[in-house]
């Protein structure tokens, strides 16, 4: 799912390409992506793009005569840049939003159709849209604590819930525990203070940090590569490599479409944490130590 960085790096290039732009036309590939009914669709039609917002993690256009498009891409939507008029060609081709000066496309890799799109009216009706999060930029140590222990949850978790904190999803909370050197699982109501300090701190700093880069990739040319899997992380989709602070291989937690990804030496004290199937399939022969991980595999 594109988060925060890579939602950014989105608006940055569209802004240099819409605003200002007068929408033409909203064509649509798929029924199932428009999920409000007023106002119309085409309510947006014949508007000049005025505004690009982040709410989350979806992208709001602010149009004329207080119009906007929300959208969201969720796992696997990713937007094109394409020239004006350009084709709906295949399943995956869910939308086109044509300029003067281009199209931009939305498609959704996959069977499943969790992309949305919706047409609202007014701040308000924006605001609404918005599921609560703190954003991490407007918060301060204290504030940041508040959201995520308001409930006792993970930590991977709690910054994975956009009703805590705004935009951080699966793969940017993997690079953060891993810069805070903390434990996935650990709850959030026993983090002691320097450890909330070294969250906030990291989170800020993982955020910065990717946020400036892709920008500036984004400055270059349109982001048509928007992954959750990028070889300069640290350990998200880095199962069995080198951990770059330590060098132990990093170990993963799998479940549903997702994976947890993190350093056993770094942040769990060398303990091997639990992958639901396959400690099921061990039993009480599932390694709780890296070095009971090592000779589980020599066998």
């Amino acid at each position: 799912m594109p988060e925060l960085p890579d939602i950014s790096a989105y608006i940055t290039a569209l802004a240099a390409r819409i605003l200002g732009q007068t929408l033409d036309r909203v064509r649509l590939g798929s029924v199932f992506l428009l999920r409000s009914v007023d106002p119309p669709l085409n309510a947006a039609e014949g508007k000049t793009v005025r505004e690009l917002r982040r709410v989350g993690k979806r992208i709001a256009f602010g149009l004329g005569e207080d119009i906007w498009l929300v959208l969201h891409l969720m796992i696997a939507g990713r937007l094109h840049w394409k020239p004006a008029g350009a084709k709906l060609a295949g399943r995956n081709a869910l939308a086109a939003f044509d300029f003067p000066n281009g199209s931009l496309t939305l498609t959704e890799a996959g069977s499943k159709r969790r992309a949305s799109l919706y047409v609202v009216r007014g701040e308000d009706a924006l605001r609404a849209m918005d599921p609560g999060g703190v954003e991490i930029f407007e918060t301060d140590l204290e504030g940041f604590r508040a959201a995520l222990s308001a409930e006792n949850r993970t930590l991977k978790r709690a910054l994975t819930d956009p009703r805590l904190i705004s935009g951080v999803g699966n793969a940017y909370s993997d690079e953060i525990l891993h810069s805070a050197q903390l434990s996935p699982v650990t709850l959030t109501q026993k983090l002691k203070p320097e450890e909330w300090e070294r969250l906030f701190n990291s989170t800020r700093t993982v955020m910065t940090e990717w946020m400036e880069r892709l920008d500036a990739e984004a400055r270059k040319s349109f982001p048509e590569k928007v992954t959750a899997f990028r070889p300069e992380m640290a350990v998200h989709g880095r199962f069995n490599l080198p951990c770059p602070r330590c060098g132990e291989k990093i170990q993963r937690i799998r479940y549903a479409d997702n994976e947890t990804n993190y350093c056993a030496k770094c942040q769990t004290g060398g303990k091997v944490l639990a992958d639901r199937s396959l400690s099921r399939l061990l039993g009480a022969d599932w390694p709780r130590t890296l070095d009971e991980l090592e000779a589980l595999k020599r066998k």
